[in-house]
């Protein structure tokens, strides 16, 4: 089933719902437990299978379907600011993800701020990830996928791959990632029902522990050399405060001479593929997304191709 609800009604559903959940004076804590709560009743395809795995020391749901190919693997990392979002938030997304893309989505339960500030977020990822290839999963057949601030994450953990000298993945889908943590060129905008530069603020500040430099390549990845990533897709919503912030990323990936696909969703909000199977534009979106994850790693398995820089 592709689609339930009625864009604009979800879009009043978010507004009148998730906003106020998201409010920046709402405790992390709470936030987990309502998100989670709300989220809980996911419209799978049919068929999706779902299994708790350790990965790095850290669980994470694998999400599957018939016809999933095992020898290959997306590691996801979910939204919700570093210190919010869950396997189960996401579990949506991840299952429509999982039946696009043909292979297995590995949703890393990551540690949380401000319990865990940067940065545990950055080292279980890359766990994680190198857990995958251990596994025997070859870095030609394994992508990685994010959105929000697990969109900033997938690509901090390209730096810290790169840095470290492990082999880079097939390809990066970065979907509204939060990629400037200092925030400034975002500005709170009406079309937005989701976002509010006050809970950035207060994520930004609960993630880094209160340090000063946010502009550090791990924690605003912006301001990261981004020369030898993998190639990517990158999805903004028209109607998002983070646009400039995710255009500027665009911008200076070409630069750097990075394959980019990018996408602006309109009449759209920051990550409304959450929706996967309860609005088709939500839909749509996530199976661009993992047509685009499969293709990758079906041309980088042809020709041998290896982002190990």
């Amino acid at each position: 089933m592709n689609g339930i609800i009625p864009l604009p009604v979800m879009r009043a559903i978010v507004r009148l719902s998730f906003r106020p959940v998201l409010g920046p004076r709402v405790p992390a804590r709470l936030q987990r437990r309502l998100l989670d709560l709300t989220s809980g009743f996911p419209v799978l395809p049919r068929d999706t299978r779902l299994a708790t795995v350790d990965l790095g020391s850290r669980p994470a749901e694998r999400v599957s379907g018939p016809g999933t190919a095992d020898n290959r693997a997306v590691l996801y990392l979910h939204g919700g600011g570093y210190t919010f979002g869950s396997p189960v938030s996401h579990r949506a997304l991840a299952g429509h993800l999982a039946a696009s893309a043909g292979t297995p989505v590995y949703v890393l339960d990551y540690r949380l701020a401000p319990e865990h500030p940067y940065p545990a977020a950055v080292d279980d990822a890359a766990a994680a990830y190198r857990a995958l290839l251990d596994s025997g999963i070859d870095p030609r057949r394994l992508t990685v996928a994010g959105d929000s601030a697990g969109g900033g994450l997938a690509l901090a953990l390209m730096v810290r791959l790169r840095e470290t000298g492990i082999p880079l993945p097939a390809a990066l889908a970065l979907i509204s990632p939060w990629v400037d943590l200092t925030l400034a060129n975002v500005r709170d905008g009406r079309r937005d029902p989701l976002l509010r530069t006050s809970l950035l603020r207060a994520c930004a500040e609960r993630y880094s522990g209160g340090r000063t430099d946010l502009r550090a390549p791990e924690i605003s990845p912006l301001f990261a050399d981004l020369t030898g990533m993998p190639p990517m897709l990158v999805h903004s919503a028209d109607g998002e405060i983070l646009l400039a912030d995710i255009e500027r990323l665009v911008e200076q990936a070409e630069a750097a001479g990075v394959p980019v696909v990018y996408r602006r969703l309109e009449r759209t909000w920051h990550v409304v593929h959450m929706h996967a199977g309860l609005v088709s534009a939500s839909t749509a979106a996530v199976r661009e997304v993992g047509a685009f994850l499969r293709n990758s790693v079906d041309h980088d398995s042809r020709t041998g191709n290896s982002y190990n820089h």
